[in-house]
């Protein structure tokens, strides 16, 4: 039932409707207008600002409305809320005409501690999306689940174990809402192996953006369905696919009941991708064959893919789906076959929800170039063995929000020296080419009062978590006294999976005590993050932290902080100096918290793993450096001693130059910022989706649905047709053709081709050879041959030009691969014939 709403102030109205929308959490006047109701409670209250409406008394309202201060504040965001939602943005500047909603669908999203519906990156990247659709302008909508219990809360107890403590959470306190109609809830239905689970959709709004979330936790459900919605990754392989089913058919639902029908349809990680299944159904009950709706669905329908290794990838016993998708697949008697090979892994007799969202979606990507090329490989039997280089998977360097993790100190110091309006144009890099005429002494200083709020916070919360505990006064008061404002300060908080090797830098204690107690360049390190309460691989590396903390070498310069949540993580990376990641490369496919540390001023010192990769440039960071050829014992051994190294002889004695006077560590704090600031942003991230995904979606998902889907029917009979008679093809004759003149240094070519009853215009065909690249690389260059006469007997010649030191069979081959010009993209029938096998 909801709580009666307060009522407040005619000159303060604004503060209830406000409070239901996370705008407030990336505006720093908004924020300081709820915490001046009342700073202490404004914390215990984990910074929620319809807690902090609902539990303000009739008398303090009555104060803070004859407050001419706070009175002020309130105008001043009053007005920039409606200079926001009013504003024309760049999606309607850069697309007009384009239309259409874009419905993006997650597991998880993160937006701000006071909404704990995320565990860490997916969720955080998810929200941060969410955030720039809305600056931006696009038409999107978001769909997720409503986890009553959350993730968790992480507690240490004096051993250093976890302990993951779980909160029923009521939603009437949280900034989300019911979604009614005609004065009802919206109550929608999906079919979970033997029941009909009952959803209710709430709405967070973000900013612009309308996020829905479905909620199985109602009277009408039976206890064991009720838990459907109850935690975030919580449960064994039988709950999980039930949550999947929940969010991507009960999503789909929602939307209707809601009356969207998206144009595209972005599937974030594999965990909706049975909004394809349930799309289908739709298309195949209006009538709509099954070939042709599956093309439907391919060109509405965008994949991100964020894991880089095969078991990452969620799969399940065929019989499960069958028994789990059972009330959804019984509705598609004729079809169900050949749905439930859209998921089928032959190799590991398993259904693969990855399978079926690439099977479903014409636009695929990984999160950073990198990441890309990895999935490539790893996906190439999917495929059929295409080239590599040719696996239709793209990539989407991940970003972060800037608004949402720049300290509000730093953009106040970036108003008074970068351009005006250069929050909207945050991803041009000539914006932050003014950078050189801030002075580095205010830099330095802004820098350091957000080291102290970072080293306070972390005192306090080290204390707390002992007299918890039940610890010794003496023991308090030590906490008290730890890490050191003046020392260089070392970050590490993330996810504590073992790939990420938090305790790589324990490969030498003796070292590594050297370094932290260096009498003159002393360091020190803060680490945080979770583990998953079944990871316990990860639970002892945070034992394994925590006790090196205890040592008396290192107490007091290395610590490890509880709860790592968003608001923890903002003081992280707005406070330290240098933010440390080292994976095992490629394993993290993108990474995130580096790109919020560099934005204000923390400097990366990291594997070239992920975004690194791509953003280090050798004067905006540091890079933790082995041979990636080399087994992963070697590149660990080598990861470690340069980490060591690093510091020793670059870092620590560059950050205390500036003691002296040096300019070089404000040098290298403006190169991060002005480098990667305007790259690694979800401003920028949103616009490439939008370009290179969105908007190729949303023109190729209408043409396709023209007519009836008149398109959509003509390329699926294309495609059955080339699978068909691709068996015949045959490369008859491959010849010079001295007789046609050709440009100095090539030669024409012809290339006699049996096609069979396929058309010349239904194929691509052409040269393949390998040139040396700068790199000293060999990278394939194709050349297209174009059709030049009917032999007859189902035979063509086909022409082109190449290098006149080439010679067929030794130096370059003949392939040919489908076309049509409603493909996607090259390959979209990965199929390949080839005069090198």
């Amino acid at each position: 039932m909801e709580r009666n709403q307060p009522v407040l102030p005619d000159s303060l109205k604004q503060l209830l409707p406000l409070s239901y929308n996370l705008w407030f959490s990336w505006n720093a006047d908004a924020v300081k207008l709820y915490e001046q109701i009342d700073p202490e409670r404004w914390e215990r209250v984990n910074h929620n600002p319809v807690r902090m409406v609902q539990e303000t008394s009739a008398e303090a309202w009555d104060r803070l409305a004859s407050d001419s201060s706070y009175l002020e504040l309130y105008s001043k965001v009053a007005a920039q809320w409606e200079q926001y939602e009013s504003r024309k943005a760049w999606y309607g500047e850069k697309h007009p005409e384009a239309g259409g909603t874009i419905a993006y669908f997650s597991a998880e999203f993160g937006f701000h501690e006071s909404l704990p519906i995320y565990s860490g990156g997916l969720g955080i990247l998810a929200g941060d999306h969410c955030k720039s659709a809305s600056d931006l302008g696009l038409p999107f909508v978001g769909v997720g689940l409503l986890y009553r219990k959350g993730y968790f809360q992480q507690r240490l107890d004096s051993s250093g174990s976890q302990q993951a403590l779980r909160v029923d959470y009521d939603f009437n306190q949280l900034p989300v809402r019911p979604v009614q109609i005609g004065g009802s809830d919206v109550i929608v239905e999906a079919g979970v192996g033997d029941s009909q689970v009952k959803l209710k959709v709430w709405v967070v709004q973000v900013g612009r953006v309308p996020l829905y979330l479905l909620d199985a936790d109602l009277e009408s459900n039976s206890p064991q369905d009720r838990e459907l919605t109850s935690q975030l990754y919580g449960g064994n392989q039988d709950m999980r696919i039930a949550q999947e089913i929940v969010l991507g058919v009960g999503g789909v639902k929602a939307l209707r009941a809601l009356g969207l029908q998206p144009n595209v349809y972005h599937i974030n990680e594999g965990h909706a991708a049975f909004l394809s299944v349930e799309r289908m159904r739709e298309y195949v009950h209006a009538g709509v064959p099954y070939d042709t709706a599956l093309e439907l669905i391919r060109a509405s329908t965008v994949f991100t893919t964020h894991t880089p290794v095969p078991a990452g990838h969620d799969a399940f016993p065929v019989g499960m789906v069958e028994h789990y998708l059972h009330p959804l697949l019984s509705q598609l008697v004729y079809e169900k076959d050949r749905i439930l090979e859209l998921g089928y892994d032959g190799e590991k007799d398993l259904f693969n929800m990855t399978f079926l969202a690439m099977n479903t979606a014409s636009l695929r990507n990984g999160v950073s170039k990198l990441h890309g090329h990895v999935s490539r490989v790893m996906f190439r039997s999917f495929h059929g063995n295409i080239p590599v280089d040719d696996v239709p998977i793209g990539h989407v360097t991940n970003g972060v929000h800037m608004l949402t993790w720049l300290a509000p100190e730093l953009q106040q110091l970036f108003d008074r020296f970068l351009p005006g309006g250069w929050v909207e144009r945050q991803a041009e890099s000539a914006v932050w080419e003014a950078l050189r005429l801030l002075p580095d002494e205010s830099l330095l200083k802004v820098h350091s009062s957000l080291k102290a709020k970072l080293i306070d916070l972390a005192r306090r919360s080290l204390q707390e978590q002992r007299r918890r505990n039940g610890e010794s006064e003496e023991r308090i008061r030590e906490a008290g006294t730890y890490l050191n404002p003046d020392a260089l300060t070392i970050g590490f908080a993330r996810r504590f999976a073992t790939y990420k090797r938090a305790n790589l830098l324990f490969k030498d204690l003796e070292r590594l005590n050297r370094i932290v107690n260096h009498p003159e360049r002393p360091v020190q390190f803060i680490f945080a993050g979770k583990a998953h309460p079944a990871d316990h691989p990860g639970q002892d590396l945070i034992r394994e932290i925590y006790r090196v903390s205890q040592m008396d070498a290192f107490k007091g310069r290395i610590v490890i902080l509880e709860n790592y949540d968003m608001s923890l993580a903002r003081y992280l990376v707005q406070g330290v100096d240098i933010w440390l990641n080292n994976p095992l490369r490629p394993l993290e496919a993108s990474g995130t918290s580096g790109e919020k540390a560099a934005m204000n001023g923390a400097v990366n010192f990291s594997v070239l793993d992920g975004w690194w990769e791509e953003g280090y440039n050798g004067t905006n960071g540091w890079a933790i450096e082995a041979d990636p050829h080399a087994d992963w014992h070697t590149q660990e051994q080598q990861n470690a001693e340069s980490l060591y190294t690093n510091l020793e002889r670059e870092i620590a004695p560059l950050y205390y130059e500036r003691q002296e006077g040096s300019p070089q560590w404000a040098e290298r704090m403006k190169n991060s910022i002005g480098t990667l600031a305007p790259v690694y942003n979800t401003h920028r991230m949103v616009q490439d989706y939008t370009e290179h995904f969105y908007s190729r979606t949303i023109e190729r998902f209408r043409l396709m649905s023209m007519d009836g889907g008149e398109q959509a029917a003509r390329l699926a009979g294309y495609k059955k047709f080339i699978r068909e008679h691709w068996g015949a093809l045959a490369v008859k004759a491959v010849t010079d053709d001295p007789a046609v003149p050709a440009p100095p240094g090539n030669k024409e070519v012809k290339a006699d081709l049996y096609l069979g009853s396929i058309r010349p215009d239904y194929v691509g065909v052409e040269i393949v050879y390998y040139a040396e690249n700068p790199r000293g690389i060999w990278d394939p260059v194709p050349v297209p041959l174009k059709p030049e006469a009917d032999l007859g007997d189902g035979v063509f010649r086909f022409r082109g030009q190449i290098p006149s030191h080439l010679v067929h069979i030794q130096h370059y081959s003949v392939r040919i691969r489908p076309y049509h010009p409603l493909f996607a993209h090259r390959f979209e029938v990965p199929l390949l014939f080839s005069t090198v096998k």
